[in-house]
């Protein structure tokens, strides 16, 4: 951090005859209080011990689940060796702030192939966020259709991308994560790389101003490159049921072993967050205010993401 206080920006407002009036960039009163991202204390106990607590517990039926499904000890229990490659293989570098004391909806851009960005967002977050809160990420439909995946995604937080379900979530003070690209995002050929596809309908700017939670731009470094996509095989994707099969320099050249993510050094940063409590109660209703949010949101991640890649000196080393 720069020790410069973040600037909130503010969202356009509507008045009484119907007519739209943007705020200025900066605004009298204080910003919003963000608490700086500060990485939380190492937990002692090992991942055995951990492991072992959590079978005890599951012998006895002791153990929380809430509504939507989420485990939040077997979550606990996963997360070490995922924390392992946050940490040793990708080196994540976390930057930015969140909001503290409210729900708050992530928004990142997708790339790579697989979906890693989304779980290393998940541990950036939860190691992160000065209450330890869990990302509950927002998954296609797709997640859920795969065996064991789809149950397991479930039971880490993941919920299908539905609006009331995400509202219910931001209520209730839970970080949402939500990657509006989908599919092209993530599928997108190497030569396109971090190139944001479209932001879909706005369906996340509905979502947050119904909630009345800030939206967090997101802008992930390092991730396009783990599975660099020169190809595509539309009929065997088709076969699959997949949006798409790709082939890379190693997969499926080199079968299993191709599928290893390469060693890139990655950055996750945490913009500004953009207030939805400015908002007039009816600005959901408006479809082009909605779609217009929905671009300075995608144009502010779009424009960190240039001025990321062209600060970093290597791909590996950052």
């Amino acid at each position: 951090m720069n020790g410069h206080t973040a600037e909130v920006i503010p969202l356009p407002r509507r008045s009484l005859d119907g007519s739209v009036h943007m705020r200025p960039t900066t605004v009298a009163r204080p910003p919003a209080p963000v608490t700086e991202l500060r990485p939380r204390p190492a937990e002692p106990q090992s991942f055995l011990a951990g492991a072992a607590r959590f079978l005890r517990r599951r012998l006895t039926g002791e153990y929380p689940v809430d509504d939507f499904g989420f485990d939040p000890e077997l979550t606990d229990v996963l997360m070490p060796p995922l924390r392992a490659v946050y940490d040793k293989w990708f080196r994540v570098s976390v930057t930015g702030s969140l909001p503290a004391g409210t729900g708050a909806l992530v928004v990142a851009n997708h790339s790579g192939t697989l979906p890693w960005d989304a779980l290393m967002t998940a541990i950036a977050v939860h190691d992160n966020h000065p209450e330890g809160r869990h990302l509950r990420m927002l998954g296609a439909d797709l997640v859920f259709q795969v065996p064991v995946l789809g149950s397991l995604a479930r039971k880490t937080g993941t919920t299908l991308a539905c609006g009331a379900d995400a509202q219910r979530l931001l209520r209730a003070g839970e970080v949402v994560g939500v990657w509006p690209e989908g599919f092209k995002g993530i599928g997108k050929p190497f030569r396109e790389r971090y190139r944001l596809q479209r932001f879909g309908r706005g369906g996340f700017v509905t979502t947050a101003l119904r909630a009345g939670v800030p939206i967090i731009p997101c802008s992930i470094v390092g991730a396009e490159e783990i599975y660099p996509k020169i190809a595509d095989i539309p009929p065997l994707a088709k076969l699959l049921g997949l949006p798409y099969f790709p082939v890379t320099p190693l997969f499926p050249l080199l079968g299993p072993l191709g599928a290893v993510p390469l060693p890139t050094k990655w950055t996750i940063d945490f913009g500004e967050p953009i207030r939805t409590d400015l908002a007039a109660p009816d600005t959901d209703q408006d479809h082009a205010l909605v779609l217009e949010i929905a671009d300075q949101v995608r144009e502010t991640i779009q424009g960190n993401l240039n001025r990321m890649v062209a600060a970093r000196e290597s791909v590996f080393r950052g």
